[in-house]
This record gives C-alpha cells, sequence and structure tokens, in this order.
C-alpha cells in the first residue's frame, strides 16, 4: 500500500520544501524571532494548506478549472498582497530586526496566505489532476492525501523554521541581517510573480 501512494508523497515532499512565499516567510520569522515563535504559523499554515488540497479534491479544484477567471483574480490578489508583504520586509530597518515593535509571522495571517498564494492552488489543482481517486472511496483517498500532505510539509516547513538559527549563526551584525532580509523580500517577490508569469 505503502508504494501507491509513493508518487504523491513525492510530489508532496518537491511542493513542501521548494522556496515559496511561505517558506520564506517561515525563514524570515524564525530567524528574526526563533523557531518557536515561528512553529504556530508552521503548523496553521500546512493545515490551511491540507485543507485546500481536501477541498480541491472533493470538487472545488474541478470548478476552479471551469472558471479561469475567478482563478485568475484570486491569484493577482494573491501576488498583490504578497508584493506589499515583500516591499514591508525590504524597507524593515536595523532596529525591527532586534526590537520587540513587530511580531512573528502569525497563525492567522500564515493561514490566510495559504487562501491567495498562487503557489498552494497550483500544487492542489495538480493534486486533483495528477493524483484523482479512481477508487470506489474518492473522498476517502481524498482525505488521505490530505493527511498525508500535512504531515509532510509540516516537516519541510520546520526546516525552513530551524533555517533561521542557521542564518543568525552566519549573519551577525545588523547590516548583515539587513542584507539577509532584504534578499529574503527579494526572493518572495520573485516567488509571488513566478506563479503569474509561468
Amino acid at each position: 500500500m505503502f508504494y501507491t501512494w509513493l508518487p504523491f508523497m513525492l510530489f508532496a515532499f518537491v511542493a513542501s520544501i521548494t522556496p515559496g512565499p511561505t517558506n520564506i516567510l517561515i525563514l524570515s520569522s524564525s530567524q528574526r524571532f526563533g523557531v518557536m515563535a515561528t512553529l504556530p504559523a508552521v503548523v496553521s499554515a500546512c493545515v490551511a494548506a491540507s485543507l485546500i488540497v481536501l477541498i480541491s479534491g472533493a470538487g472545488a479544484g474541478e470548478a476552479l478549472s471551469h472558471y479561469p477567471l475567478v482563478r485568475t483574480g484570486m491569484s493577482w490578489a494573491g501576488v498583490l498582497w504578497l508584493s506589499w508583504m515583500s516591499w514591508q520586509l525590504f524597507r524593515a530597518p536595523a532596529t525591527a530586526l532586534e526590537g520587540e515593535a513587530q511580531r512573528p509571522f502569525s497563525v492567522r495571517a500564515a493561514a490566510m496566505l495559504q487562501l491567495i498564494n498562487p503557489k498552494t492552488w497550483m500544487m492542489a489543482l495538480a493534486v486533483v489532476s495528477l493524483f484523482a481517486p479512481h477508487g470506489t472511496h474518492p473522498l476517502r483517498e481524498i482525505a488521505v492525501m490530505a493527511l498525508l500532505f500535512l504531515i509532510i510539509s509540516q516537516l519541510c516547513l520546520t526546516v525552513w523554521a530551524f533555517g533561521g538559527r542557521v542564518v543568525n549563526k552566519i549573519f551577525r551584525t545588523p547590516a548583515s541581517l539587513v542584507w539577509f532580509q532584504r534578499a529574503m523580500a527579494l526572493c518572495l517577490l520573485l516567488s509571488a510573480w513566478a506563479g503569474m508569469l509561468i
């Protein structure tokens, strides 16, 4: 039974571990506020993405494929919001990196990001088109897929969260942290627009 799920599990791993808006924001949050403060956002993002997989597999993905205008509108809203977030990240001064004025990536923001994240929806639609269940219990199979995706994405995003510790060991001065922050902001901007331009 395990080998029948292996292609989907590999897909879920690649979709979760590769850089995207959520991964970049998790890394930036853990670098600034620590892993423990960022883990709630990791859980929230993974649960939301898994629910999108479940909802897409249960029929919403098929409906979205028939209404490309709705899908495009959602993607543009996501790109504009992520562009604004990347600007906020880019212009954060060195004092904000060390102070307590800002908070870590929140549970609510992490979940809401999945709703407008083009990468999440492209992944969910790919799940429906590539791995749509053909058995006698399709909803049960979709539920298993969503659960597997939750577990795999949780592990992958946790790796990104621990990456924040590595960043703090490499970039030790406020100036170097600001440059890292700006690099992450540009990566966030590129990852947001890449989904629209490809």
